[in-house]
């Protein structure tokens, strides 16, 4: 499961509010990667082990090599900065992991393209094989100036890995198409578009409906659909 968006973007704060939920409900064995560590969790229901880069470990993936000795259930992975990071938590994923990450992409069709072109072309097609396979979901946040005045409304799109998901990740032509086939998706498949979010956020007098135009992928769509239409 990845978390995507700018520096700023509440990446961390979600990560950290969905360790919280596991922690609180199942009984697991969670294990964290960070530089720097943000959150500091107790123990719930679930152990939490915490590493941070540079004191407990000196990269990521030796980072995760040792974490797969430990036998956790979830791992949340700061950030996925290079080709073996990412191969790793594939791999992870691959072997019955839950695990979290975070890239610097704006929304899913260019979060697949920036982990797929950080491989050499000849890895790259095992690389979307196991993409389509492991890959459970996208959410890509924003933060947007909140109406009142006081803080920020969070604005996502949110892809889940549906059958047509996974045929667009395994087709390097396709990949571009994965926007419209969230743009098209349901609240039942746990799509969200990003402007459906926006909508949304408009409805619930969160952002002002010039930010919302400001911000929306499709303005003359969202514009007809704030007039009613």
């Amino acid at each position: 499961m990845l978390m995507t968006g700018a520096t700023g973007s509440g990446k961390s704060t979600s990560l950290a509010s969905l360790i919280t939920e596991i922690n609180a409900k199942y009984s697991k064995h969670i294990l964290t990667i960070e530089d720097p560590i943000e959150y500091l969790f107790n123990d719930n229901k679930s152990i939490i082990s915490q590493r941070e880069l540079g004191v407990d470990t000196n990269t990521f993936p030796a980072a995760m090599r040792a974490a797969l000795r430990e036998d956790p259930d979830v791992i949340l992975l700061g950030e996925m900065r290079d080709p073996e990071t990412i191969d790793m938590a594939l791999t992870a994923a691959e072997t019955g992991h839950l695990v979290f990450s975070t890239l610097h992409s704006p929304d899913a069709a260019e979060t697949m393209n920036r982990i797929v072109s950080s491989f050499m072309p000849n890895a790259q097609p095992t690389i979307r094989s196991k993409l389509a396979g492991n890959l459970r979901g996208i959410v890509s946040q924003r933060l947007l100036p909140h109406k009142s005045g006081k803080g920020r409304a969070l604005a996502a799109e949110v892809m889940t890995t549906s059958a047509l998901v996974r045929e667009y990740i395994l087709d390097p032509l396709k990949v571009a198409e994965i926007a419209e086939v969230i743009k098209k998706g349901t609240s039942a498949e746990g799509m969200l578009p990003y402007d459906r979010s926006l909508l949304e956020l408009v409805r619930k007098d969160q952002i002002t409906e010039d930010i919302a135009l400001q911000y929306a992928s499709s303005p003359t769509d969202l514009k007809l659909k704030l007039e009613g239409f």
